[in-house]
């Protein structure tokens, strides 16, 4: 297979799915306001260094978990309702719990992050805090996407998606 060829099937790939990805992005930009939102919220309010709640040495993972699930619900809700409309094959409440399983590994991505260079590598400043943090942001969104479109909103079968890209569709443009 040529580079040129795959190109065209990358350039083809992303065609076909312009307009899932932008909505993705668009409710991930979001969810990380959210997310960072909360997180230097409880980072500088609550579970501050200096405040006496939560004990004080996982203080910043417990703001990292609070803050990504805080995010996870209002993802679902937007995903559910903009991104992935039309394509729910599960119960509401099925659909929750994959989704659910699918950010419970983001989850682990992003406070893994926190907590590596937090607690391992001894980073306890703000910047190496949200440095992290964004990391595992980027970790956790490209599991997100993964999962969502191989298990929590799938196609059915009967459903018409995007056009395959046979490399016999490469060879002909």
């Amino acid at each position: 297979m040529t580079t040129s060829s795959l190109t065209h099937r990358a350039v083809a790939w992303l065609r076909a799915r312009a307009g899932l990805l932008a909505r993705f992005g668009t409710v991930g930009v979001a969810g990380i306001v959210v997310n960072l939102g909360v997180f230097n919220a409880l980072r500088l309010g609550p579970l501050s260094p200096a405040a006496a709640v939560a004990g004080d040495d996982d203080r910043v993972v417990t703001a990292k978990v609070i803050a990504t699930l805080a995010s996870i619900v209002f993802a679902w809700i937007a995903h559910r309702g903009w991104t992935y409309r039309g394509r729910r094959r599960h119960t509401p409440a099925k659909e929750l719990a994959l989704f659910g399983a699918v950010n419970g590994v983001a989850l682990l991505l992003e406070a893994g992050a926190v907590a590596l260079t937090h607690h391992g590598l001894g980073w306890t400043s703000w910047w190496a805090d949200n440095l992290s943090s964004l990391v595992g942001i980027g970790l956790g969104t490209v599991a997100r996407y993964v999962g969502f479109s191989l298990f929590v909103f799938a196609r059915t079968s009967d459903a018409a998606g995007p056009p395959s890209v046979t490399s016999s569709d490469v060879e002909a443009s």
